[in-house]
């Protein structure tokens, strides 16, 4: 029997925000029909993959928190591309080093899905096709696909649907998060739909009007960071009424000088404001780190990039 080789390789894995979260209906198919901007940040994980003899899946983490087993996305995406492979001999030891916080609105689950695909499909010389891995990355979530493409995206339907915006923006965040806070992103759109869109079918023409509204404005008021602007975040009137530590977040970060946006990221916890620059975002956190500490928070600087996974 061959024996593989000792192949090693790590990868970047990034984290997100939103900077846009539109729920336009709740979809026959019982997910949501969205219209979303996501923007990968450089607050990221890293995760290093090296072929095994053993014909199985493990992964380790410096994180006590997160599962190891078979739920975990990252034994998932490895499970699904090994089983499109049809080599059952294919094994691999994945190690997870963990920055990006669990259940925060910075999809680092998804990511880490996404840097799996991507990375086996390396390690392993598997050849497969871009298509083949984005059809692969939409069955094991709704933000996964984004990863697939990453940089800035334009994310439709259920978030599968992609299209590349390229604002070319170079912003400073500032992110906050209470570390004892995790949200079910799962459990928030529920309460939203309960709320909502009860038995609500959204037809395309609405889809449509919303999407193009979206091509053509999304970014128009962003590339004038003199100027307050609102991030729209449907999620967030569900999530700032429930949680304290939201509204506190959001309300620290409306009083920094110099931000010209702010809201909270994803189905939360984590909340964000915009600078101009990472010069400027470090210049704030600085001067106010303390303060974050003081409230609870943890909170991390970060600047937009214009890729997703990457190869170290």
């Amino acid at each position: 029997m061959s024996r593989l080789p000792k192949t090693k390789i790590c990868v970047k894995s990034p984290a997100k925000i939103n900077l846009h979260l539109e729920i336009i209906g709740k979809r026959k198919d019982g997910f949501h029909e969205l219209a979303m901007i996501m923007q990968n940040i450089d607050l990221s994980d890293y995760l290093e993959f090296e072929n095994n003899n053993i014909g199985k899946i493990e992964l380790n983490s410096d994180c006590e928190d997160l599962s190891l087993c078979e739920d975990n996305l990252i034994v998932r995406a490895a499970n699904d591309i090994k089983k499109i492979s049809n080599n059952r001999k294919l094994g691999v030891n994945i190690f997870l080093k963990k920055n990006i916080p669990i259940g925060a609105g910075l999809a680092g689950g998804s990511s880490n899905a996404a840097a799996t695909l991507i990375g086996l499909n390396k390690l392993w010389d598997l050849k497969l096709d871009y298509e083949t891995i984005l059809s692969l990355s939409a069955k094991l979530g709704s933000d996964v696909p984004f990863f697939v493409k990453g940089g800035c995206q334009f994310c439709f339907g259920r978030g599968e649907i992609l299209e590349k915006c390229n604002p070319k923006l170079e912003y400073g965040v500032i992110l906050l998060k209470n570390p004892e806070i995790s949200i079910s992103t799962a459990d928030t759109y529920k309460k939203y739909s309960e709320e909502f869109f009860t038995n609500n079918h959204t037809d395309f023409e609405k889809i449509n009007l919303i999407r193009n509204y979206l091509r053509i404005n999304g970014f128009k008021n962003l590339k004038y960071p003199n100027q307050t602007i609102k991030v729209k975040n449907d999620l967030q009137v569900i999530v700032e009424k429930e949680n304290d530590s939201v509204r506190k977040a959001l309300y620290l970060l409306s009083n920094l000088k110099n931000s010209f946006s702010y809201s909270m990221s994803g189905s939360g916890p984590t909340c964000f404001a915009l600078f101009q620059d990472i010069n400027k975002a470090n210049e704030v956190f600085k001067k106010n780190q303390k303060m974050f500490n003081n409230n609870g928070f943890e909170a991390w600087v970060c600047k937009f990039i214009n890729s997703g996974i990457a190869f170290l």
